[in-house]
């Protein structure tokens, strides 16, 4: 047992350690128990480490360092060890994300290094909902996409990315490790639209999934077709295919500056319970 105040990376044998931690906090930690859950903790399964912070030879936090950096039930001490090993590693992720309060420490911490960043979005909205909308009928022409309209989905997936993040997902690798990001989505039953003329009205994806809490990320209306409400009428569609089938948490974040995207969202029954942060490289 570690008796003194440390980091290492863990492994398949801390596996309930871990879980335990990730419980916690459920709707915070949907994207980490979700690969966790899928993958354990080895990490040519899991897509990176997982880093586990000790006090007292107790196992308190967690780090997944991946594609992206994601601090996990993190105070300042266990955030301050991470930064020291992420350091040490040097930078391997695109993007820093979790929680405003740790990862806004952990990247005072890192930014020294590591910066400047692309972008830095302090404080997204952490939204959750529980019950579909009373006073709001959802979209019946948003379904689940069927695995052979990948070729449908694709270009508003690319639209919806490029938008949100400021660089084409196609960079790279030619989009090879996105695209089958999308083919997964769409496969496991968690890619919806709504298709008219073979084209892309609106979209969303459930990307995240646990017993306990699901996010729901992509969220995207073709330009042409804003300002008619049907991000609500959308939303709401798949807030209750979620409900039914996937969780009875249903979660989201979303920028800060997004007024009509946060309005919207509240239309549909999604109350605010925290924010993440986002650092993009």
């Amino acid at each position: 047992m570690l008796t003194q105040t440390t980091t290492r990376v863990l492994g398949p044998s801390d596996l309930d350690a871990a879980l335990a931690i990730l419980r916690r906090e459920p709707v915070a930690n949907a994207f980490v128990t979700t690969r966790v859950l899928a993958a354990g903790l080895d990490p040519w399964r899991l897509g990176g480490e997982m880093w586990g912070w000790y006090a007292g030879g107790r196992l308190e936090s967690l780090c997944y360092a991946g594609a992206n950096l994601v601090p996990v039930c993190a105070g300042p001490d266990a955030v301050r060890a991470f930064a020291d090993r992420a350091r040490r590693n040097g930078r391997r992720c695109s993007s820093i994300v979790g929680p405003a309060e740790s990862t806004a420490r952990l990247w005072r911490l890192l930014e020294p290094a590591w910066g400047p960043a692309r972008d830095v979005r302090a404080h997204q909205p952490l939204m959750v909902a529980d019950r579909a909308p009373a006073d709001l009928t959802p979209d019946p022409l948003v379904r689940r996409v069927r695995k052979d309209e990948m070729e449908v989905i694709m270009p508003a997936c690319v639209a919806m990315f490029t938008e949100e993040v400021g660089i084409s997902p196609l960079a790279g690798d030619g989009g090879l490790l996105y695209q089958a990001r999308v083919a997964e989505l769409v496969s496991t039953g968690r890619s919806f639209a709504r298709i008219e003329d073979g084209r892309v009205v609106f979209k969303a994806e459930i990307g995240a999934a646990t017993p306990d809490a699901c996010q729901i990320q992509g969220v995207w209306v073709a330009p042409e077709h804003r300002g008619r409400g049907l991000s609500e009428t959308g939303m709401a569609a798949v807030l209750a295919h979620a409900l039914a089938d996937v969780a009875p948490l249903v979660s989201l974040y979303v920028n800060d500056y997004n007024a009509p995207a946060r309005a919207a969202y509240r239309r549909v029954g999604f109350r605010e319970v925290g924010a993440f942060m986002s650092v993009l490289f």
